[in-house]
């Protein structure tokens, strides 16, 4: 069989037998999704034999340290032939153990144990079932309620989906869903919520939260979820003193503080963990995508002294949570990130693009540049002094159009995220932005 065969092949299976998450069937033909074969460093190449430079870290940003890297996949393999898994509850691999210690030792704050699951989406829904718990043990038995933001995202199951906004993937499960979850304004950048003063969202936006409490009840409300950036339309960097303010309301309301940083985590933003840019301790924090670099699926919670010692007994449950094999690639990746300093990296490399990607603002369809670390996203818009955003269809364009000059971006919303591997060589990101910018010229003018 000739490769032409074998890849018409593969797109039939696909077309047959494949159920593409979150791709509108309408989009097919116009972005038709990719079938990858192969990866190496920052590049992949689909089954059609086409190269790309990956800017995304395969779409969903988990793969930071790049693909194929012989270190990751040493340590997998030793693990497998050690012990390749090992069952969970009442026993665990060593190796997981020493994840958590590991993690531990990184984390901000007071955080000092971990429970681990599958995926971030896990993470965020275990996180829920531990504040139930603590609150149970801590004097706020009917504590049920969690608190989120308008445009997060947190997963798509259970008490995670409950607590998104984004992705439209909550209101296709209404009405069955985890009840006691309700939503406020977040600050955001290109375009304020409600109108809002850009100087003064942060603050009106914190008072949202106190209000809320007060409406939903102190005595019922668990905990508040945030990511410290947000990924809605594109790296929304919150106002100075919002989340500080955030975690005070808290406090003082007996409601605990999660962090989402399953995005945010191990160097993304330029720094270990985007609560170090806000001074933030929080009481819990979710992990997962750059924990094991995308080589294997791992979720961890992160929880607080107080925390896990009123914790007579985890009421959850992950068959797959703190995979030996997955713990192994996590510990890898770890060491990779802290002899490289990838996360320094991170942040003076991405300042360097930004600031050559900043030069996008002078296109007529790009109201913003704006990024942390290495995650940038470029903000479109149809007309500049109003802020109204370009329609999708154009957006959908210019990320075909970098597909077929051989770059893989991202669009989110009303942007287009890059976000690469942290270990991207400098001269291959920059020649690959270039023709970003040429794709963003030739569709949007």
């Amino acid at each position: 069989m000739s490769a032409t065969e074998q890849t018409t092949d593969l797109h039939a299976l696909a077309d047959e037998h494949f159920v593409w998450p979150l791709v509108n069937r309408e989009d097919f033909d116009r972005e038709p999704p990719l079938i990858l074969a192969e990866g190496e460093e920052s590049r992949l190449r689909d089954v059609d034999g086409n190269e790309y430079v990956d800017l995304i870290s395969s779409l969903t940003r988990a793969s930071t340290l790049g693909y194929s890297r012989p270190e990751m996949i040493a340590a997998m393999t030793a693990q497998l032939e050690r012990l390749p898994y090992a069952g969970t509850a009442g026993q665990a691999a060593d190796t997981s153990v020493r994840l958590a210690a590991e993690l531990a030792r990184r984390t901000p704050g007071d955080l000092t144990a971990a429970a681990f699951s599958g995926s971030g989406t896990e993470a965020n829904d275990t996180a829920f079932k531990i504040a139930r718990a603590y609150h149970q043990a801590n004097g706020k038995p009917r504590a049920y309620k969690v608190i989120s933001r308008w445009n997060a995202y947190h997963g798509s199951v259970g008490g995670a989906l409950a607590a998104s906004d984004l992705l439209d993937v909550r209101h296709p499960a209404d009405p069955a869903m985890v009840p006691g979850t309700s939503h406020i304004p977040a600050p955001t950048c290109y375009r304020t919520p409600l109108g809002l003063d850009p100087a003064a969202q942060g603050a009106v936006c914190a008072d949202y939260l106190e209000q809320e409490i007060l409406h939903q009840g102190p005595e019922l409300v668990a905990a508040f979820i945030a990511e410290p950036v947000m990924q809605a339309n594109g790296v929304q960097t919150p106002p100075p003193g919002y989340l500080q303010r955030c975690q005070e309301i808290c406090r003082s309301y007996g409601v605990l503080f999660i962090l989402d940083e399953v995005i945010t985590g191990f160097g993304r933003t330029g720094v270990w963990f985007a609560a170090e840019h806000f001074d933030l301790e929080p009481d819990m924090l979710t992990l997962a995508k750059g924990i094991t670099a995308g080589y294997a699926p791992l979720g961890a919670t992160m929880i607080s002294a107080p925390i896990r010692d009123s914790l007579t007994r985890l009421a959850d449950v992950h068959t797959f949570g703190g995979h030996a094999t997955a713990a192994a690639a996590s510990l890898e990746a770890i060491r990779i990130y802290e002899e490289e300093d990838l996360p320094g990296r991170s942040h003076n490399l991405g300042a360097r693009l930004l600031e050559e990607m900043k030069g996008f603002e002078e296109l007529g369809a790009v109201g913003e540049v704006r990024g942390i670390g290495l995650w940038i996203a470029v903000d479109f818009t149809a007309d500049k002094a109003t802020k109204e955003p370009l329609a999708q269809e154009k957006i959908r364009a210019i990320v075909i159009e970098a597909r077929r000059r051989g770059v893989i971006v991202s669009r989110n919303g009303t942007a287009i995220e890059i976000a690469p591997p942290l270990t991207i060589d400098e001269d291959e990101a920059r020649n690959a932005i270039g023709r970003f910018r040429e794709a963003i010229e030739a569709v949007a003018g």
